[in-house]
């Protein structure tokens, strides 16, 4: 057994599927005390506002920032976004057209959504959106890896893209969708964090099946326990499909009771999401408002 498998085997947290629906079922019912103005607002906070789309181009992402810009002026009452989160080519456009103070530059890279390219060309990609003005670069566990059992090759890149990456938030995207079963999603989350991960995140939402209560409740879980050994908080990002109010709230609700109100904010908890923010701001207005 290698270290990284010893890791794995080390884990203790809950797998039988039956437990964690029962857990999940515990932890939901408290969604309604966090049904109030003020987790709103911390959610809109959380949000990495996303636009990763064939048609994107420099004019409708030099746009869609200057949207997050004109926000802070219409609603200066609400706290912005945590990031925008684009494809890498595009970080330099936002990082110049970016004028709010606190909004990170979030790229996807490193042969998103499927983290299938050489590893030279992700390593390349990963350098060069950073150089661009990205603060925080989201990669994909290498399902294939995984799914050989080859978790040296898995974490090794894993690692040399945090290395790359330098001070920019490394967020590994778990792709829970792919992964499916509790057993396998915890093993990716320690896999992902052991090689250095700053986040953990759900999906991709491009090709498998996005964000889940039950991917959200066993990740949380294995950030504890990694907390509890290594004494380092990786963050936890709920992405794909998340699109309500109600949703988001218990994402929010699973963060709060596993991790604490330590994680409650955009350094350690984050939403991918494109229309969560103006269902956000509709909750916080109470009206239909389509903002961004």
């Amino acid at each position: 057994m290698d270290r990284y498998q010893d890791a794995v085997a080390r884990s203790r947290v809950a797998v039988d599927e039956n437990i964690v629906k029962a857990e999940i079922a515990k932890i939901l019912e408290k969604t309604s005390e966090n049904d109030n103005p003020e987790v709103y607002k911390k959610i809109l906070g959380s949000i990495d506002l996303t636009t990763l789309s064939t048609e994107d181009s420099e004019l409708s992402v030099a746009a869609f920032t200057r949207r997050v810009n004109d926000f802070e002026n219409e609603f200066p009452q609400y706290p912005h976004v945590a990031a925008i989160c684009v494809y890498s080519n595009f970080a330099e456009v936002v990082d110049t057209n970016l004028d709010v103070e606190g909004v990170d530059v979030c790229v996807v890279a490193a042969g998103f959504p499927s983290s299938q390219t050489f590893q030279a060309v992700k390593v390349a990609d990963v350098a060069m959106a950073v150089a661009s003005g990205a603060d925080e670069v989201d990669i994909v566990l290498n399902i294939g890896m995984f799914n050989d059992g080859n978790y040296e090759d898995l974490c090794d890149e894993i690692i040399e893209l945090k290395h790359t990456a330098k001070d920019a938030r490394l967020k590994v995207i778990l792709e829970t969708g792919a992964l499916k079963t509790p057993e396998r999603i915890r093993a990716a989350s320690i896999l992902a964090m052991y090689s250095d991960a700053d986040f953990i995140k759900t999906s991709t939402g491009k090709i498998y099946e996005g964000a889940s209560v039950e991917a959200a409740y066993i990740m949380c879980r294995c950030i504890k326990e990694y907390y509890e050994v290594s004494g380092r908080k990786v963050g936890f990002k709920a992405a794909g499909g998340v699109r309500t109010t109600q949703e988001a709230i218990q994402y929010y609700t699973i963060v709060k009771e596993i991790l604490g109100e330590d994680w409650l904010n955009p350094d350690l908890f984050r939403i991918g999401a494109s229309s969560l923010a103006n269902n956000i701001l509709s909750s916080l207005e109470g009206k239909s408002v389509k903002f961004f």
